[in-house]
Protein backbone atom coordinates (compact mmCIF):
# COMPACT_ATOMS: atom_id res chain seq x y z
CA UNK A 1 0.00 0.00 0.00
CA UNK A 2 2.95 2.31 1.04
CA UNK A 3 3.64 2.23 -2.70
CA UNK A 4 0.29 2.50 -4.22
CA UNK A 5 0.42 5.99 -4.94
CA UNK A 6 4.31 5.70 -6.63
CA UNK A 7 3.26 3.43 -8.45
CA UNK A 8 0.22 5.16 -9.71
CA UNK A 9 2.12 8.11 -10.11
CA UNK A 10 4.74 6.01 -11.96
CA UNK A 11 1.57 4.51 -14.45
CA UNK A 12 0.40 8.29 -15.21
CA UNK A 13 3.39 10.01 -15.75
CA UNK A 14 4.16 7.16 -18.17
CA UNK A 15 0.44 7.64 -20.02
CA UNK A 16 0.56 11.24 -19.76
CA UNK A 17 4.36 11.66 -21.75
CA UNK A 18 3.56 8.78 -24.18
CA UNK A 19 0.50 10.43 -25.37
CA UNK A 20 2.13 14.07 -25.53
CA UNK A 21 4.82 12.48 -27.16
CA UNK A 22 2.60 11.02 -29.97
CA UNK A 23 1.23 14.60 -30.63
CA UNK A 24 3.95 16.41 -30.36
CA UNK A 25 5.51 14.43 -32.94
CA UNK A 26 2.57 14.57 -35.00
CA UNK A 27 2.35 18.66 -34.85
CA UNK A 28 6.01 18.40 -35.88
CA UNK A 29 5.15 16.07 -38.66
CA UNK A 30 2.42 17.64 -40.30
CA UNK A 31 0.90 20.61 -38.04
CA UNK A 32 3.84 22.41 -39.17
CA UNK A 33 3.32 21.42 -43.12
CA UNK A 34 3.38 24.93 -45.03
CA UNK A 35 1.77 25.93 -47.97
CA UNK A 36 3.68 24.95 -51.46
CA UNK A 37 4.56 27.87 -53.59
CA UNK A 38 4.00 26.73 -57.51
CA UNK A 39 7.63 26.93 -58.89
CA UNK A 40 5.80 28.00 -62.40
CA UNK A 41 2.31 30.01 -61.27
CA UNK A 42 3.64 31.53 -58.02
CA UNK A 43 1.10 30.17 -56.34
CA UNK A 44 -0.07 29.26 -53.30
CA UNK A 45 -1.50 25.52 -52.78
CA UNK A 46 -3.77 24.81 -51.09
CA UNK A 47 -5.33 27.98 -51.52
CA UNK A 48 -6.77 29.40 -48.13
CA UNK A 49 -10.63 29.46 -47.54
CA UNK A 50 -12.25 32.68 -48.05
CA UNK A 51 -14.59 33.94 -45.60
CA UNK A 52 -17.97 32.68 -46.52
CA UNK A 53 -16.16 29.26 -47.42
CA UNK A 54 -14.87 28.95 -43.88
CA UNK A 55 -18.40 29.88 -42.40
CA UNK A 56 -19.58 27.19 -44.16
CA UNK A 57 -17.64 24.77 -42.67
CA UNK A 58 -18.76 25.71 -39.28
CA UNK A 59 -22.22 24.97 -40.97
CA UNK A 60 -20.96 21.39 -41.91
CA UNK A 61 -19.65 20.84 -38.70
CA UNK A 62 -22.63 22.65 -36.77
CA UNK A 63 -25.23 19.94 -39.01
CA UNK A 64 -23.33 16.91 -38.54
CA UNK A 65 -21.71 16.15 -42.27
CA UNK A 66 -19.12 14.20 -41.34
CA UNK A 67 -21.43 11.84 -39.65
CA UNK A 68 -22.42 10.52 -43.46
CA UNK A 69 -19.26 11.95 -45.06
CA UNK A 70 -16.00 11.44 -45.45
CA UNK A 71 -13.39 13.79 -46.72
CA UNK A 72 -10.57 11.22 -47.16
CA UNK A 73 -9.91 9.83 -50.98
CA UNK A 74 -7.55 6.59 -50.19
CA UNK A 75 -4.78 5.71 -52.28
CA UNK A 76 -4.73 3.07 -55.26
CA UNK A 77 -5.18 -0.35 -53.67
CA UNK A 78 -6.70 0.91 -50.68
CA UNK A 79 -9.78 1.28 -51.97
CA UNK A 80 -11.87 2.11 -54.95
CA UNK A 81 -11.83 5.87 -54.66
CA UNK A 82 -10.12 6.59 -57.72
CA UNK A 83 -11.95 4.07 -59.38
CA UNK A 84 -15.26 5.80 -58.44
CA UNK A 85 -13.98 9.13 -59.49
CA UNK A 86 -14.01 10.68 -55.85
CA UNK A 87 -10.90 12.15 -56.41
CA UNK A 88 -7.76 11.74 -58.81
CA UNK A 89 -5.21 10.80 -56.34
CA UNK A 90 -5.17 9.76 -52.56
CA UNK A 91 -5.22 12.88 -49.92
CA UNK A 92 -2.20 14.06 -48.78
CA UNK A 93 -1.62 15.61 -45.15
CA UNK A 94 -0.94 19.16 -46.76
CA UNK A 95 -4.01 19.10 -48.32
CA UNK A 96 -6.30 19.47 -44.71
CA UNK A 97 -3.17 22.31 -43.78
CA UNK A 98 -5.86 24.82 -44.09
CA UNK A 99 -8.50 23.43 -41.97
CA UNK A 100 -9.11 24.19 -38.48
CA UNK A 101 -10.76 21.18 -37.72
CA UNK A 102 -10.36 18.32 -40.04
CA UNK A 103 -13.64 16.89 -40.39
CA UNK A 104 -12.48 13.08 -42.31
CA UNK A 105 -15.78 11.52 -41.32
CA UNK A 106 -15.82 7.69 -40.33
CA UNK A 107 -18.87 6.56 -42.22
CA UNK A 108 -19.79 6.50 -45.52
CA UNK A 109 -23.50 6.48 -46.21
CA UNK A 110 -22.96 9.31 -48.43
CA UNK A 111 -20.27 9.64 -51.16
CA UNK A 112 -16.84 11.02 -50.00
CA UNK A 113 -17.01 14.96 -50.58
CA UNK A 114 -12.98 15.58 -50.47
CA UNK A 115 -12.90 16.35 -54.16
CA UNK A 116 -16.74 17.26 -55.01
CA UNK A 117 -16.06 20.52 -56.08
CA UNK A 118 -13.84 18.99 -58.98
CA UNK A 119 -17.17 16.82 -60.24
CA UNK A 120 -18.71 17.48 -63.26
CA UNK A 121 -21.86 17.83 -62.12
CA UNK A 122 -20.68 20.44 -59.16
CA UNK A 123 -22.17 23.76 -59.13
CA UNK A 124 -23.90 26.23 -56.81
CA UNK A 125 -27.29 25.11 -58.21
CA UNK A 126 -26.85 21.80 -57.88
CA UNK A 127 -26.16 21.93 -54.23
CA UNK A 128 -28.68 23.99 -53.52
CA UNK A 129 -30.91 21.83 -54.83
CA UNK A 130 -29.62 19.12 -53.58
CA UNK A 131 -29.53 20.44 -49.66
CA UNK A 132 -33.66 21.89 -50.62
CA UNK A 133 -34.82 19.25 -52.39
CA UNK A 134 -32.47 16.36 -52.53
CA UNK A 135 -34.18 14.23 -55.04
CA UNK A 136 -34.65 17.01 -57.99
CA UNK A 137 -31.03 16.36 -58.56
CA UNK A 138 -30.46 13.47 -57.29
CA UNK A 139 -32.91 10.80 -57.57
CA UNK A 140 -33.04 7.58 -55.58
CA UNK A 141 -30.79 9.59 -52.84
CA UNK A 142 -31.09 8.61 -49.12
CA UNK A 143 -29.76 12.10 -48.08
CA UNK A 144 -32.45 14.09 -45.92
CA UNK A 145 -33.91 17.65 -47.25
CA UNK A 146 -32.36 20.61 -45.22
CA UNK A 147 -35.33 22.79 -46.06
CA UNK A 148 -34.51 24.61 -42.91
CA UNK A 149 -31.79 26.26 -44.75
CA UNK A 150 -34.05 28.52 -47.11
CA UNK A 151 -36.97 30.45 -47.23
CA UNK A 152 -40.38 30.09 -49.26
CA UNK A 153 -41.68 32.93 -49.97
CA UNK A 154 -43.83 35.00 -52.54
CA UNK A 155 -42.44 36.42 -55.43
CA UNK A 156 -41.48 40.41 -55.53
CA UNK A 157 -43.19 41.12 -58.76
CA UNK A 158 -43.68 38.69 -61.73
CA UNK A 159 -39.90 37.41 -62.12
CA UNK A 160 -37.78 35.90 -58.60
CA UNK A 161 -34.96 37.48 -57.33
CA UNK A 162 -31.33 36.57 -58.47
CA UNK A 163 -30.41 34.38 -55.39
CA UNK A 164 -33.46 31.85 -56.06
CA UNK A 165 -32.83 28.51 -56.25
CA UNK A 166 -34.30 26.63 -59.30
CA UNK A 167 -36.44 23.68 -58.50
CA UNK A 168 -38.69 21.85 -60.46
CA UNK A 169 -41.26 19.13 -60.33
CA UNK A 170 -43.11 17.57 -57.29
CA UNK A 171 -40.49 19.84 -55.35
CA UNK A 172 -41.36 23.23 -56.42
CA UNK A 173 -42.72 26.20 -54.90
CA UNK A 174 -46.78 26.93 -55.70
CA UNK A 175 -47.47 29.81 -58.19
CA UNK A 176 -46.40 33.41 -56.89
CA UNK A 177 -43.18 31.84 -54.74
CA UNK A 178 -39.96 30.72 -54.82
CA UNK A 179 -37.20 29.69 -52.81
CA UNK A 180 -34.33 31.97 -51.69
CA UNK A 181 -31.36 30.27 -49.46
CA UNK A 182 -30.67 31.58 -45.97
CA UNK A 183 -26.83 32.99 -45.02
CA UNK A 184 -26.15 29.28 -43.65
CA UNK A 185 -27.06 27.88 -47.07
CA UNK A 186 -24.97 30.05 -49.20
CA UNK A 187 -22.24 29.83 -46.54
CA UNK A 188 -22.13 25.73 -47.11
CA UNK A 189 -22.35 25.74 -50.59
CA UNK A 190 -19.21 28.27 -50.61
CA UNK A 191 -17.17 25.31 -48.62
CA UNK A 192 -18.44 22.50 -50.86
CA UNK A 193 -17.28 24.40 -53.76
CA UNK A 194 -13.76 25.20 -51.92
CA UNK A 195 -13.40 21.01 -51.90
CA UNK A 196 -10.76 20.61 -54.45
CA UNK A 197 -7.60 18.62 -53.65
CA UNK A 198 -6.45 18.14 -57.29
CA UNK A 199 -3.33 20.13 -57.43
CA UNK A 200 -0.26 17.21 -57.34
CA UNK A 201 2.38 18.64 -54.94
CA UNK A 202 6.01 17.49 -56.17
CA UNK A 203 7.21 16.89 -53.25
CA UNK A 204 4.35 14.14 -51.79
CA UNK A 205 4.03 12.46 -55.28
CA UNK A 206 5.81 9.19 -54.39
CA UNK A 207 3.15 8.60 -51.58
CA UNK A 208 0.77 7.66 -54.01
CA UNK A 209 2.55 5.24 -55.93
CA UNK A 210 1.94 1.65 -55.64
CA UNK A 211 4.14 -0.32 -53.63
CA UNK A 212 6.48 -2.36 -55.20
CA UNK A 213 5.52 -6.61 -55.92
CA UNK A 214 7.80 -8.30 -53.88
CA UNK A 215 9.16 -10.91 -55.85
CA UNK A 216 9.06 -15.00 -54.80
CA UNK A 217 5.78 -14.44 -53.53
CA UNK A 218 6.56 -14.07 -49.92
Amino acid sequence: MKNGLVIFLGVFATLAFSWAGMLLAAHKQIGALPQFKDPVEQTLNPAPLTGIADQGRAVYQDLGCAVCHTQQVRYAGFGSDIERKWGERGSFARDYIREKSVLIGSSRIGPDLRNVAARPYASAEFFHGLLYAPESVAPGTNMPAHTFLYEVRPLAGNQPSHKAVKISGPHAPGDGFEVVPTSRAEALVAYLMSLKDTYNYPTEQDLNAPAPAKEGGH
